[in-house]
């Protein structure tokens, strides 16, 4: 199994178009080792198959382009074979829109909740239906789905429940009950290797630390270091728990303790000190055992 971090940082991307904060400011000087990183999305795949999509980022032009090698030379060709989608907000679904000039319906897989929310709140899916069309499968809690084309043996994912957080376009909405945002558990049927991406991560209870920990790799929210990060900045009044996302702070110890899986931090916020090489925040990332991931990043199991 392939894994590839195709967008590292968490909406807005770093630098973020409008902020001002030491870490967009390092970014925008060019100073040693802080580097551009486009917003969250990942590509997984197996041996001989097509790329999955993780999530379909603003970004998802030139994060497509890096999938390109060993593509056939046909004067039309996709990368990817589907677009599964952890959540319904914006940073994750708008690359949808980019790909309506796909010669096939999009494959794309998604919680029922996700369907509504893009059907009723932010109308991608009837906005496609008009160009390409899209093919929706449900994902449902802990039923695994054989991704194999056509039946063929090979990259199987099973989701499971993250957050009940709808995004703020449907908050309006007097019944918002239903999963909203979900993990996915990648299983390699061939070789029996399993990853884990957990962009989204509100809470880390047993039962998502036991699924962590018989993983070979985990991919997991690095939003925010402290929970009142934005407010300290001034950015926001919003606390990274009312973001839906588990401070690292707080999270860090339980991941430092997995001893199975290679754990690598993804949906980095623009102002999160660990995005800077010499912080002491990143040192004791680096101490735990814990990598921060990089757009570019492939990991082979």
């Amino acid at each position: 199994m392939f894994l590839k971090i195709l967008g590292t940082a968490a909406g807005g991307g770093f630098p973020q178009w409008n902020c001002n904060c030491p870490n967009c400011q390092a970014v925008r000087t060019n100073r040693a080792g802080v580097n551009w990183l486009n917003q969250s999305s990942i590509a997984v795949r197996t041996n001989n198959q097509p790329w999955f999509l993780v999530n379909a980022s603003p970004d998802v032009r030139p994060q497509l382009e890096k999938l390109r090698e060993g593509q056939p030379s046909t004067i039309r060709s996709s990368p990817i074979a589907g677009v599964l989608l952890t959540d319904a907000e914006i940073d994750h679904t708008t690359g949808l829109v980019i790909l309506r000039e796909s010669t096939e319906k999009l494959r794309v897989y998604g919680t029922e909740t996700v369907r509504k929310a893009l059907t009723e709140g932010y109308p991608l899916l009837s906005t496609l239906a008009s160009y390409c069309g899209v093919e929706w499968s449900v994902l449902e809690p802990h039923v695994p789905i054989n991704l194999g084309l056509n039946g063929a043996d090979g990259l199987e994912v099973e989701v499971f429940p993250l957050a009940a957080k709808p995004p703020k376009y449907m908050r309006h909405q007097t019944n918002l009950d239903g999963i909203w945002v979900i993990g996915l558990t990648f299983r390699d049927r061939t070789t029996g290797k399993v990853a884990t991406y957990a962009p989204g991560l509100a809470e880390l209870d047993e039962k998502i630390l036991e699924r962590f920990e018989s993983s070979d790799c985990i991919l997991v929210d690095g939003t925010c270091w402290h929970n009142d990060e934005l407010l300290a900045l001034g950015i926001s009044k919003l606390q990274a728990r009312d973001m839906g996302h588990l401070p690292l702070n707080t999270s860090l110890k339980s991941l430092a303790n997995l001893s199975r899986p290679r754990k690598i931090l993804v949906h980095i916020n623009n102002t999160n000190p660990i995005l800077l090489p010499d912080s002491e925040e990143r040192k004791i990332v680096e101490a735990a055992g814990i990598e921060v991931g990089y757009d570019g990043l492939t990991i082979e199991l």
